[in-house]
């Protein structure tokens, strides 16, 4: 297991006895068998689709430890990719399987979406910028006057391409969806994505979190059953606002990497490969937002 910064942190992976099928932003991907698969999620951390080189320190950890949570809390609506296996039946050295621990899910193989579905609560990010262009968000038309960060009259569900490394995600309508995966299925995954945003948020907000937008990803199982898979409504992909510091009109400060985009944003950088190292203070309070919305939402 290499390891980059201090032990506790963990930028890459290397698992000798197990094949690696893809490193992706934040997660590196092994082969367990035919039906499953190890997710790795390090502390590398990924803005405007470019892996910083610094990581932050447990970040993984917190990341799993918040999905999980949402996987249990959540698995009444639809079923998620956990197998419930552990690391003790993989066939580890004693040093991989410290650095795995905390971190590292075994889950079923399924066949994934090529689509990301969004869910907007409120008016922020690409969909702030789309509503100023169009009065619309992903062919959404909304009402006319909103401010940015206001919360919309009901969630809208807008669905994205799933980009590779290194490229930019490109929101789609839902017409467009339905074409890529089919109507049917297409129904099926926006009606779920708005019943998990609901009831996600209304458990938060209870904690004093406004959870702006989210990303789910889901795929289907061999017998085409639609299941959740990937991570769901960590600081990674979702929008976490302090709700006592909510005011529309201005960007909220965030519990989640928007306050690193929000940083990177003032430097004279192309958002294009390589990305800057990222200084000490960003790191630690980065770090520190990960842990306190983790605590809120799980404890």
């Amino acid at each position: 297991m290499n390891t980059t910064g201090t032990p506790a942190t963990v930028f890459e992976t290397h698992v000798s006895s197990l094949p690696l099928l893809a490193r992706g932003k934040v997660r590196d991907i092994y082969a367990v068998d035919e039906q499953h698969m190890l997710i790795v999620t390090t502390d590398r951390l990924s803005a405007f689709d470019v892996i910083m080189p610094t990581p932050i320190p447990q970040k993984g950890v917190i990341l799993t430890q918040v999905a999980n949570f949402w996987f249990g809390l959540l698995e009444e609506v639809i079923p998620n990719h956990l197998s419930g296996k552990t690391l003790d039946g993989l066939p580890l050295s004693a040093e991989e399987k410290a650095g795995l621990q905390g971190r590292s899910i075994i889950v079923k193989r399924l066949q994934p979406l090529p689509v990301e579905a969004i869910v907007r609560g409120y008016l922020i990010g690409s969909g702030w910028k789309d509503y100023l262009q169009t009065g619309a968000v992903c062919g959404i038309t909304l009402p006319a006057g909103l401010r940015m960060a206001d919360r919309l009259p009901e969630p809208i569900f807008t669905p994205s391409t799933k980009a590779e490394v290194g490229t930019h995600d490109i929101n789609i309508s839902f017409g467009q969806m339905q074409q890529q995966i089919g109507a049917e299925l297409a129904e099926q995954v926006r009606s779920v994505s708005l019943e998990l945003y609901n009831r996600a948020a209304a458990y938060a907000l209870k904690r004093g979190i406004i959870i702006a937008d989210t990303k789910f990803e889901f795929g289907l199982d061999a017998d085409g059953n639609l299941v959740l898979i990937d991570e769901i409504l960590t600081p990674d992909s979702s929008r976490f606002w302090p709700a006592d510091q909510y005011k529309p009109g201005i960007s909220p400060p965030s519990f989640d990497k928007q306050f690193v985009r929000d940083y990177l944003e003032t430097l004279d950088w192309g958002k294009t490969a390589p990305g800057p190292e990222l200084p000490a203070d960003i790191v630690d309070k980065t770090a520190a937002k990960y842990r306190e919305v983790a605590d809120r939402l799980t404890q």
